[in-house]
């Protein structure tokens, strides 16, 4: 039977990063973020091109139903929050911040459902009025949560590290357990937290590995991978089911 306006599943934008594949430049996102998505989330996934300058932040969110911000290898740029220049050699994205910061406060300002993971949670916390630590594992007492070398599943194994939930928090009524083993590989973090934001998760160090907005429906940050094998990992499941509900309550309530 065809869907009516009611049954269509919500769309889900993904901001994209930009490369360089040679000479040319490309927009993309890595393909276990768009499969988590489509799977766990049962949403349909939408790639947002970097392209702030010709496509607006009230474009995009007259068209989506929500964000997953995704990890990358570049960090936000310091000016962002007021930071000192980075060190020599760090990767940064200038486009992507340029399209993600304006989508992260339109979003919260309407209401809509965000989900963001590793930069994007550094994202959220930046775009909402929050500091980041630019080199975690210089910092006192905070220990060293890069990734290690080596193909994808070799550093997400060697990552692991438990994180502690915040007691009565949304994450562990997710988990169902205080406590969660993590894979969370990050050079930067949060240090001053944004206002509105409440910690969900630390690590072992205090370091925040998650956090969820005071007043919004469903806005979440989370340090670690739960799209990485989604499908075979309970709480990544539980997370990404709870965002695509929440995507879809935004959708009925929009097209009402």
């Amino acid at each position: 039977m065809p869907r009516t306006c009611l049954d269509l599943l919500p769309v889900v934008g993904l901001p994209c990063c930009t490369r360089l594949q040679g000479d040319h430049p490309t927009h993309w996102v890595s393909e276990k973020y768009i499969t988590a998505v489509s799977d766990a989330a049962g949403a349909l996934p939408l790639l947002i091109p970097a392209l702030a300058a010709r496509v607006s932040a009230e474009d995009v969110l007259r068209r989506v139903d929500g964000l997953l911000l995704t990890g990358s290898r570049s960090n936000v740029e310091p000016h962002h929050y007021d930071g000192e220049p980075s060190a020599e050699g760090t990767l940064h994205d200038p486009q992507r911040d340029a399209l993600t910061l304006p989508l992260i406060r339109g979003a919260v300002a309407a209401g809509m459902p965000v989900l963001a993971i590793c930069r994007g949670i550094q994202e959220l916390n930046v775009a909402l009025g929050g500091t980041l630590h630019q080199r975690v594992h210089e910092v006192t007492g905070r220990l060293d949560h890069r990734a290690p070398q080596g193909e994808l599943q070799v550093r997400y194994a060697h990552s692991a590290h438990a994180v502690h939930l915040a007691p009565g928090g949304a994450l562990m009524r997710l988990a169902g357990a205080p406590e969660l083993t993590v894979n969370s590989l990050h050079s930067q973090g949060i240090d001053r937290l944004a206002p509105r934001l409440a910690v969900e998760a630390t690590a072992p160090d205090g370091q925040i590995e998650a956090v969820r907005h005071l007043e919004a429906p469903f806005v979440v940050g989370i340090q670690w991978h739960p799209e990485y094998r989604v499908m075979e990992n309970d709480f990544g499941r539980a997370l990404f089911a709870a965002f695509g509900a929440a995507c879809q309550a935004f959708a009925q309530q929009r097209r009402v």
